[in-house]
């Protein structure tokens, strides 16, 4: 259910840094660096090194993406 021009991978988070962003390797080996979406938030979803997880991006920033669903 993805919006016009939003890109969607998945990934395996590798660290865990401050404020809920985490860095995650795509299943193309790109590290990002990803913050939760404002459900996962909201609902307290705990997210540790190893989770496997689908980020959204724009095409104007590789570098930086949002995680919508750990899976």
């Amino acid at each position: 259910m993805a919006k016009e021009g939003i890109l969607e991978f998945e990934g395996t988070i590798i660290e865990v840094l401050p404020n809920q962003t985490f860095k995650v390797e795509l299943e193309n080996k790109h590290m990002v660096i990803c913050y939760t979406s404002g459900k996962m938030r909201q609902f307290r979803i705990r997210m540790v090194a190893g989770d496997n997880v689908r980020v959204e991006m724009t095409p104007y920033d590789l570098e930086k993406g949002r995680i919508t669903r750990r899976l």
